[in-house]
């Protein structure tokens, strides 16, 4: 049975997610792929943090600071499994399967999914570890 903050996680993922996967088709429209992934990710990143901090792990009386520098560090290793999963499935993986319609929405769902395990775990025991 999964646990409350768990939950809570998902859910706050959830919105982060769909700001970083609905802000890539606007940013899409001016950039090319790649950087148009990275800058929704950044989107992404400010509402999980927002919502993790406040509503998940309760680290509103922590200092913000650190807090920051921690998040961006476990976001590090989620932006770049999102990107090389994109770009792998969307360039490669899906096109050899004869998948062209719709590669790289698809591709970047897969990728925006992939980190939920490692940025839940990175943040509990990192960046709103209670002391």
């Amino acid at each position: 049975m999964l646990n409350k903050q768990f939950i809570r996680f998902l859910v706050a993922g959830g919105i982060a997610a769909a700001a970083n996967y609905g802000s890539r088709f606007l940013f899409s429209t001016w950039l090319s792929y790649g950087p148009a992934i990275v800058l929704a990710y950044l989107v992404g990143m400010g509402v999980a943090f927002v919502l993790m901090r406040q509503h998940v792990f309760s680290a509103t009386g922590a200092a913000l600071g650190p807090q920051v520098v921690k998040f961006v560090a476990v976001n590090l290793l989620a932006v770049v499994q999102t990107l090389v999963i994109s770009l792998v499935l969307a360039r490669w993986v899906l096109p050899g399967l004869g998948i062209v319609t719709h590669a790289e929405a698809i591709a970047h769902l897969a990728g925006v999914l992939v980190p939920v395990a490692t940025s839940y775990f990175g943040h509990r025991m990192l960046t709103f570890r209670k002391a």
